[in-house]
């Protein structure tokens, strides 16, 4: 699935089933929520913390949840992510095409 397609299904789940798109600042709620729930999830399988009991490892299923909500955001503010990404990589590699490659800190590692 494309990017497009994604916002495509998005808006006509939102259509068919949601009823209509949350407000933008309750979405945004929903966003910070989200991402909250990924970090915890990451937090207790990568970091220092450990799943409490009933909890799972929903990694993937955390990380459909933001993309969905921001999704959802992208579509009611007009923001078409394909060329928003394609823009977004243009701008990293003209700023950043030598920055990661000379920083000692991720170079001499190796």
């Amino acid at each position: 699935m494309t990017i497009q397609e994604a916002q495509h299904k998005v808006d006509e789940w939102i259509k068919t089933f949601g009823v209509r798109y949350f407000n933008e600042l309750t979405n945004m709620a929903c966003l910070t929520e989200e991402v909250g729930e990924l970090a915890r999830v990451i937090a207790r399988k990568y970091g220092e913390q450990s799943f409490k009991e009933g909890e799972k490892d929903n990694l993937s299923e955390e990380m459909a949840d933001v993309l969905w909500v921001l999704i959802c955001l992208a579509n009611q503010t007009g923001v078409d992510l394909t060329k928003a990404l394609e823009e977004n990589f243009k701008k990293k590699t003209e700023r950043d095409n030598t920055r990661h490659k000379d920083n000692s800190k991720l170079t001499d590692n190796e």
